[in-house]
């Protein structure tokens, strides 16, 4: 059981479940076992909303239980393979709005954090905060020259608050493995751990700022969007001080269209940041709600609070890519292959039964117009789906497909008509023919050559010492198997195959590198003569190499 000292906060958190009407969530948990009908008896209070659907009492729920519970409901959003649909997506509702500390506080963290008077490094300092959230909150402020800046002050204390409730999160999540078979499922405990590392991450405004930093580097000279500049000297890990923006809360439709902001190019513009932020860069905003965002009078995005960032690997992104092509022609079976060439189900998967249960979910999506479908829910249901067949939970795919639904979201009321397939095949079709084929190819190849500059000159010699052994009888090769033995010893017949073959791979690899390394020339097609020369012999090599008959 839980120490003495966190008794009393599980008890409140009780009485807040009970109050909203979520028994079956306490019920299901067995903190209290037994006695949570005797508790409801001594800790009665009116049900507030008790018709209301329960996604929406428990996110009301979580509201009034604070911050820390608050955030955690904004994580189990990103998680929609381990929770119902109705209750992801309630709780990717959620809001930090928490009442703001006093500005004497904020500027006592300040002035610790810079062990000077606030008067040394601002002319001006505004005490009211303009934004409060469960973290921090930011203040108006002007530098010494006169430059206005936005101040994010860490919340004071907020530390201790975050350890009391992560240990409480952590005793529930045992007491559910204990008590309930079907937590197993869910995995309380990995939850919790992951929700850890997130929070205690967005207590470090360094780490935001550096994120700031990248993301501002990745769009600059961009007309799309805009991200403050972050003013390094200045910023600690309680504070952080950046170029102070504004514009119009994206939100705000009714201001955006008096601003007369194009509503249609706006919605585009937020669809072809994302893929950009997700496929160029593999470094993405996954906080991206309205609150977060805001449109400059020329129509630019501005981005703010970068405390939540998601990044993907270049296979993340050749998987998306080839998923999304797929469902664009409705290849199921294309789409079973690219999660099985990722390796995110096991090899023995019968593709043929994937492609069934892939087919049984997409079809009725796509029985509506393509304008009207969701690529968030479209995510959603695959990774649900290969879920089924034990694919592994993806943290950033899944990071990935809540920040897709929410800029879906934003499109479509900017734009009721934006059609998402229109923007984002192109782009994706683009994407694929630079990142896979013969350009993709070289340039890799390119990249590779400072390692190779390394083991090339060992080349001669190593292949002078296979030729010197092999045709001194001294190459050895060891199996386990009568037929493979058998094998052995033709091969040992016909070893001077062997060595045409290596010689003729060895010349086709110096033609790859000599093209590589010269570029295009004057040469016959552009390509230079001492790669055609190379790959001629080698080709002729490789043919003397091939069998006059098939090894039985």
């Amino acid at each position: 059981m839980p120490r003495l000292r966190q008794m009393g906060r599980l008890l409140y958190i009780h009485r807040v479940f009970v109050r909203h009407g979520l028994e079956e969530f306490v019920g299901a948990l067995h903190v209290f076992g037994p006695y949570r009908w005797l508790l409801r008896l001594f800790l009665w209070q009116p049900l507030h909303g008790a018709a209301k659907p329960r996604a929406l009492r428990l996110r009301e729920a979580l509201q009034d239980l604070g911050p820390v519970f608050v955030k955690f409901g904004q994580m189990l959003s990103t998680r929609p393979d381990l929770l119902p649909e109705d209750i992801a997506l309630e709780l990717s509702q959620l809001q930090d709005r928490v009442p703001p500390f006093p500005g004497v506080q904020a500027i006592a963290v300040i002035e610790q954090a810079y062990e000077g008077k606030l008067d040394a490094f601002f002319r001006h300092f505004d005490p009211v905060p303009v934004a409060s959230a469960s973290v921090a909150q930011v203040h108006f402020a002007e530098l010494l020259d006169g430059t206005p800046v936005a101040v994010k002050v860490l919340r004071p204390d907020i530390r201790p608050v975050i350890e009391r409730d992560l240990e409480l999160l952590y005793s529930i999540a045992r007491l559910a493995l204990r008590y309930s078979v079907d937590a197993q499922r869910l995995r309380p405990l990995e939850v919790v751990e992951e929700y850890s590392k997130t929070l205690y991450a967005e207590i470090d405004l360094m780490r935001e700022a550096a994120n700031a930093s990248q993301l501002r580097a990745n769009f600059a000279g961009s007309d799309l969007l805009l991200v403050p500049k972050v003013y390094w000297d200045l910023t600690r890990s309680q504070v952080m001080v950046m170029e102070r923006v504004s514009g119009i809360p994206i939100g705000n439709i009714r201001a955006l269209q008096e601003a007369d902001i194009d509503m249609r190019r706006l919605a585009h513009a937020g669809v072809e940041i994302f893929f950009t932020q997700a496929f160029r860069d593999g470094f993405f905003h996954a906080d991206m709600h309205p609150g977060n965002i805001f449109v400059s009078p020329a129509g630019r995005y501005i981005a703010v609070d970068f405390g939540i960032m998601g990044s993907l690997s270049d296979r993340d992104k050749s998987y998306l890519a080839e998923n999304f092509l797929a469902f664009f022609n409705r290849d199921y079976r294309g789409v079973a292959e690219a999660h099985l060439h990722a390796g995110w189900v096991a090899n023995d998967t019968r593709l043929d039964e994937f492609e069934a249960a892939i087919r049984t979910v997409c079809e009725p999506i796509f029985a509506r117009p393509l304008k009207d479908i969701s690529f968030g829910r479209l995510l959603l249901r695959l990774f649900q789906t290969a879920r089924r067949f034990n694919m592994e939970v993806q943290p950033q795919l899944v990071l990935l497909q809540k920040t897709l639904f929410n800029i879906e979201g934003l499109g479509r009321q900017l734009y009721p008509d934006l059609d998402l397939w229109v923007t984002a095949k192109p782009f994706l079709e683009e994407w694929m023919q630079r990142e896979i084929g013969p350009r993709a190819f070289l340039r890799s190849l390119r990249k590779e050559i400072p390692k190779w500059s390394r083991t090339l000159p060992e080349l001669p010699m190593l292949l002078h010492t296979l030729l010197r052994k092999g045709g001194n009888g001294e190459l050895s090769f060891y199996w386990k198997s009568a037929d493979l033995e058998k094998l052995r010893l033709e091969m040992r017949a016909h070893h001077r195959r062997l060595f045409y073959a290596i010689f003729g791979a060895s010349l086709m690899l110096s033609a790859a590198v000599l093209l590589a390394v010269d570029g295009a020339s004057s040469g016959w097609l552009g390509v230079p003569p001492g790669s055609w020369l190379c790959a001629g012999a080698g080709i002729v090599l490789l043919a003397l190499a091939w069998p006059a008959n098939n090894i039985p």
